[in-house]
């Protein structure tokens, strides 16, 4: 049954995407905890689907409240236009400041289209940390539509790997040649939840106050939220 093997095939790419990335991901975790500490905004964009992984982490209860997304409006409809994806990251710094020493997670599972790569171009040029959580086995088999011919993972200073295959669906289905089933979703949203998970232990290492956000459904959480969040006055986008 495909369901099953969808399921028996995504547990063991899951495994596989802890085990590569945890260095990578411990290697992040102290230098984000200190610019959480700092009072440092965590950036994330992704364009098309990839913006789920990005929201995942962004008003998650559980998660830190010091998450802001830059959104495509078009929902990733002209993300290979060039010059597209700077303008979106210049207007979000217009509004919310992308400043320097803060990080930004970029993701696009290809790792080549325009927009995602402007994004981390951009703020690179901010003085900005870019985090590309991207297939590298992907954007490997694939071309940029970028004019300057690099690939995403090619300009970040750090790459989590969500380990997908070509195309990111894994089951082949009855009629060869034909897949179904995509992971890079559920990879990225390991990848994002397991790098907040090692920034809080840092945090606490340190003993270290986390902004983390209560769940509105327990008794007081919606003022302590409320209290969090002006701390960012300005500094994190609402979603649409």
């Amino acid at each position: 049954m495909l369901k099953e093997n969808y399921f028996k095939t995504a547990q063991v790419l899951l495994d596989r995407v802890y085990l590569q990335n945890q260095a990578e991901i411990e290697r992040l975790g102290p230098l984000m905890a200190e610019s959480v500490a700092a009072g440092g905004v965590i950036h994330t964009f992704g364009s098309g689907h990839s913006e789920i992984v990005g929201r995942e982490m962004v008003g998650r209860a559980g998660g830190l409240v010091c998450v802001s997304a830059i959104l495509d409006t078009t929902g990733g409809f002209i993300e290979n236009l060039a010059g597209y994806g700077r303008e979106l990251a210049a207007r979000y710094d217009r509004n919310h400041g992308l400043r320097e020493g803060e990080f930004i997670i970029v993701i696009s599972n290809s790792g080549k289209n325009c927009s995602p790569i402007e994004v981390a171009e951009y703020a690179k040029e901010k003085g900005l940390k870019v985090i590309a959580l991207t297939s590298v086995g992907m954007a490997q088999q694939v071309k940029t539509t970028h004019p300057s011919g690099r690939k995403l993972h090619e300009i970040a200073d750090y790459v989590l790997d969500n380990c997908g295959s070509m195309g990111d669906a894994i089951v082949e289905l009855p009629e060869k040649g034909k897949f179904a089933g995509p992971t890079s979703t559920l990879a990225g949203g390991l990848l994002i939840n397991l790098l907040q998970m090692e920034i809080l232990d840092c945090l606490a290492a340190k003993d270290r106050d986390a902004p983390l956000l209560r769940s509105q459904n327990t008794e007081g959480a919606m003022e302590a939220n409320r209290e969090l969040a002006r701390s960012y006055q300005g500094r994190l986008s609402k979603p649409l």
